[in-house]
């Protein structure tokens, strides 16, 4: 198993052992034994749909305690833009930023505003003929999870820029050591976040060696504290420096409008996602320029650690996005390259054995189980599918009496053989 951070865990004491989330996650990462789940870490990919789907509350994301603002002397907001879309009521972006100051922050950077400096790049590369079409986005870091663990030869087509929040995080540090004098371990830079994924991102960024992020709450931590303060209205400080097409990245084909492209594909909710992918690994879609693909259903404003209901915040996104002051990219920003600095590879999963030879022969004997299984992937036995439970019984995690079907075929020969015998007699 990897030792890789990552941010969604289960509370055991809470799981009831449902099997609700085996069938919702898009890794087949989730087994039930013994009546209580378990995830695999070379598997998972921090996408939350187990948490969605958990009646009982036992998946949770680790996120931090507000209170470590306080370890810094000079303490940097990055919220995500659909932080915006979870407040109604007239709300302008000044009004949420200002009262995110309130909570002890000395500044905030906006991820918006990152977003058109990723659009400006992109547009770049997309312009140098350099990229593998269909291009994908790698702005959300569930989907380019998805396909280093799943669909590794894939990895060529994903646009090899870092996210928004993790330029905001480099943008806002640089800034902030030139213009207070404060040295890089004085300053603290936080990340609300939408998502378990962007949560586990903040610790190891893909496309980056190490993070410049040392804290992230969800928006349910940051929602209530910050809906005290708006009562207040106050815009005293003009905050916001994102344009229309920024905020609007929050949403399900908001990247792909602020490109300005003809030919691509939108795509939200990780199981839709799982079925373009697989039409790009089958070369159907090559007449295709770029793909934005987001985990969350509705995008961002989806997120399994929002507040409101994406549909709902969707709509305010797009209302208190045109109170969006700023569009243009001056030309005083630092001069940061959001290429990837290091590569991101496929993940490397539990082997079956590190002989080869005896890898081969468990192989082989997976594919013969899984060929006597009833192939009805029920998730009864506590395994995704029967290929799922034929592995775990290779790997000696499970038995083949686990199978329902198999265990009453079993109960039924022992019967017969019982009643043969006394017959018998």
């Amino acid at each position: 198993m990897s030792n890789i951070f990552h941010s969604v865990t289960l509370d055991e004491e809470k799981c009831k052992g449902c099997t609700n989330c085996i069938k919702k996650c898009p890794t087949q990462a989730i087994r039930v034994r013994n009546n209580k789940a378990t995830i695999r870490a070379d598997l998972c990919i921090d996408c939350g749909e187990c948490i969605r789907v958990c009646p009982y509350r036992a998946k949770k994301a680790i996120t931090d305690s507000f209170e470590i603002i306080n370890n810094f002397k000079y303490k940097i907001a990055l919220p995500a833009p659909a932080f915006y879309g979870q407040f109604g009521g007239g709300v302008t972006i000044d009004m949420i930023l200002n009262a995110i100051l309130k909570l002890g922050f000395d500044d905030i950077y906006e991820v918006a505003y990152a977003a058109q400096l990723i659009t400006q790049k992109t547009k770049e590369l997309l312009k140098s003929g350099e990229l593998e079409y269909p291009v994908i986005n790698s702005a959300c870091p569930a989907v380019v999870k998805l396909i280093s663990t799943k669909y590794p030869d894939l990895l060529v087509n994903v646009l090899p820029v870092i996210s928004p929040m993790n330029l905001a995080a480099q943008l806002a540090r640089k800034i902030a050591e030139e213009n207070t004098g404060f040295k890089e371990d004085e300053i603290g830079v936080f990340f609300i976040s939408p998502c378990p994924a962007k949560a586990t991102c903040t610790k190891y960024p893909l496309g980056l060696g190490e993070s410049l992020i040392d804290g992230v709450f969800s928006f349910k931590d940051v929602y209530k504290k910050v809906l005290n303060i708006l009562k207040d209205k106050d815009e005293s400080k003009s905050l916001s420096m994102a344009g229309f097409n920024g905020v609007c990245w929050a949403n399900s084909g908001g990247e792909v409008v602020s490109l300005e492209l003809d030919n691509y594909i939108a795509v939200d909710g990780i199981h839709n996602v799982i079925d373009v992918l697989e039409e790009i690994e089958n070369d159907k879609l090559k007449d295709v320029e770029f793909v934005e693909a987001l985990a969350c259903t509705g995008g961002c404003v989806g997120g399994p650690l929002t507040v409101e209901n994406n549909f709902v915040a969707k709509t305010r996104l797009k209302t208190i996005a045109r109170s969006a002051k700023g569009s243009n990219i001056p030309d005083n920003i630092p001069d940061i390259n959001p290429i990837w600095q290091v590569p991101v590879y496929s993940r490397p999963q539990t082997q079956l054995d590190s002989n080869m030879s005896v890898a081969m022969k468990k192989l082989a004997r997976i594919e013969e189980l899984d060929s006597e299984l009833p192939g009805l992937d029920c998730g009864s036995c506590g395994a995704p599918s029967c290929r799922a439970l034929a592995e775990d019984i290779v790997r000696g995690e499970a038995k083949e009496t686990d199978c329902i079907i198999r265990f009453k075929e079993r109960i039924a020969r022992l019967t017969n053989e019982m009643l043969s015998a006394q017959s018998e007699e």
